[in-house]
């Protein structure tokens, strides 16, 4: 076959169903082509839409939300800020977020544990609010996005390329419990509506 299954020409070659992966990578697309997505459906489970100039996700019925088996979305180098709305996908274990225009990382948190129940990986480095040496931020400042971002989503096994030790979990739902007990149970009742 000419086609190289898991990723679209610029040109757009004609439509292979069954694909597991699919890339959009380097497009410069500033629209997610949700047509050829969604013809991917049943069996689409790894979809790349890094380096495009995408900044919003379309959450109406119809848009990601059917990708029942969707286990990884790769959003890097976009123009994506922490205002992104995500559909409810409980299949998605991995989602990566690195170097796009993420500043308010309650914001963005939130929107990630109502949306993906199930997240195991989840990297957002070179945004604003996920301080690093490599962006400016202080060794203070990223323990503490670590420990906040640890304690908010208690399914995570790996934050940026960093695995989450069992020690660090403790250390985050320390430090983080009272404002968990305010606010968990707000959060736990709207999930499991």
């Amino acid at each position: 076959s000419i086609m190289d299954t898991g990723s679209l020409a610029p040109g757009g070659p004609a439509v292979e169903l069954g694909l597991q992966r699919l890339s959009f990578a380097y497009q410069n697309l500033s629209e997610i082509p949700y047509d050829t997505i969604l013809q991917q459906q049943d069996t689409l489970e790894v979809l790349v839409l890094s380096y495009n100039l995408l900044d919003e996700l379309l959450t109406e019925p119809g848009s990601f939300g059917g990708l029942e088996k969707l286990s990884t979305l790769i959003l890097d180098c976009n123009n994506y800020n922490s205002h992104v709305k995500f559909p409810y996908m409980p299949s998605l274990t991995t989602l990566w977020l690195n170097k796009n225009k993420i500043s308010n990382l309650p914001i963005i948190v939130e929107e990630i544990c109502s949306k993906f129940p199930n997240i195991r990986f989840f990297s957002m480095m070179n945004n604003e609010a996920a301080p690093s040496y490599f962006n400016g931020g202080s060794l203070n400042q990223y323990v503490d996005y670590r420990e906040y971002v640890i304690s908010q989503i208690p399914s995570i096994e790996v934050l940026d390329d960093t695995e989450v030790q069992e020690k660090e979990r403790e250390l985050a739902r320390k430090t983080y419990r009272m404002q968990r007990i305010r606010e968990g149970s707000r959060k736990r009742k709207e999930l499991h509506r």
